[in-house]
């Protein structure tokens, strides 16, 4: 399916009643994506978070990067920005030291993320800027063509990998956990109910905040392996989910072929966040001044 086909099949305002819950807070015509993508339960989880903590349109901010999840910034009634590609967390950087007291949320993929944004992504972890990341993990950049990605499990055939990837994927939660989030889970993306609790948890810890949400690629990374249409395949991923609690992060198994997913919460520390420490440097200055 072509992004054409996608933006064909988005219904106008006009067919979204005025007294949807929340239809006060989203573009509902800007749902262009493909029928069964959880990406739609990213956003609207994101958004029921930001219901039920009262916060405004001027209360926080909404960053994306490119690709299929990257086009969720226009869903949002609210500042919304959609970034050059790899950049939506120095983006989400930048308004959080300019302003500590918005909420910044980066909503974005995982080829955007951590292939051209993976440095990017490290080092706000190193720092523990006071973000919230939601990285939309479908294994495969779904919106230019089905290319492998930092997250391709090995044996996966995409259109770059004809005969199968050999390289082996990142495991996005370790790879956090080890940079220096403060605050790391992994969730599919159909159990909204544990979701939005993360995210509530997110919002309220001190620092980097990173969640991983799972939603397979029907359109790109299904066919390709043959499994199935946009139900089968969350039925496939339905099969591999293992809630653990108490699991260390580098234990939190990712793999398909041995039909293993591992979910639940790996890291809840809380450490001062970078915005406060650079205000701690501002304080010395000024009264170096004086």
């Amino acid at each position: 399916m072509t992004t054409t086909d996608k933006i064909s099949t988005s219904k106008s305002s006009e067919e979204f009643p005025e007294d949807h819950p929340l239809h006060e807070r989203l573009n509902l015509d800007r749902f262009i994506f493909c029928p069964g993508c959880l990406i739609g339960s990213a956003i609207t989880s994101i958004t029921n978070c930001l219901k039920e903590r009262g916060l405004t349109s001027k209360d926080y901010a909404i960053v994306s990067g490119i690709g299929c999840t990257g086009r969720s910034s226009g869903c949002f009634k609210s500042p919304a920005f959609h970034t050059t590609h790899g950049r939506a967390i120095p983006f989400a950087t930048g308004l959080k030291l300019a302003n500590p007291n918005l909420e910044v949320v980066v909503l974005s993929g995982d080829g955007d993320l951590f292939a051209i944004g993976g440095n990017h992504f490290i080092h706000a972890c190193r720092r523990n800027i006071e973000v919230t990341v939601l990285c939309v993990n479908n294994n495969v950049y779904g919106m230019t063509g089905g290319q492998c990605a930092p997250t391709t499990q090995v044996g996966d055939f995409t259109s770059t990998t004809p005969y199968g990837n050999i390289e082996p994927p990142f495991n996005l939660v370790s790879l956090a956990a080890a940079a220096g989030a403060s605050y790391v889970a992994r969730w599919p993306g159909y159990d909204t109910l544990r979701l939005q609790k993360s995210i509530l948890k997110a919002f309220d810890n001190p620092g980097f905040s990173f969640i991983e949400v799972l939603a397979p690629c029907f359109t790109q990374y299904g066919r390709k392996n043959k499994l199935g249409d946009a139900v089968t395949m969350l039925e496939w991923l339905k099969n591999q989910i293992r809630i653990k609690t108490d699991c260390p992060p580098h234990d939190a198994t990712f793999d398909f072929k041995r039909g293993i997913i591992i979910c639940g919460e790996f890291v809840a520390e809380e450490r001062e966040g970078f915005s406060q420490k650079i205000q701690h440097v501002r304080d010395m200055a000024q009264s170096k001044k004086k």
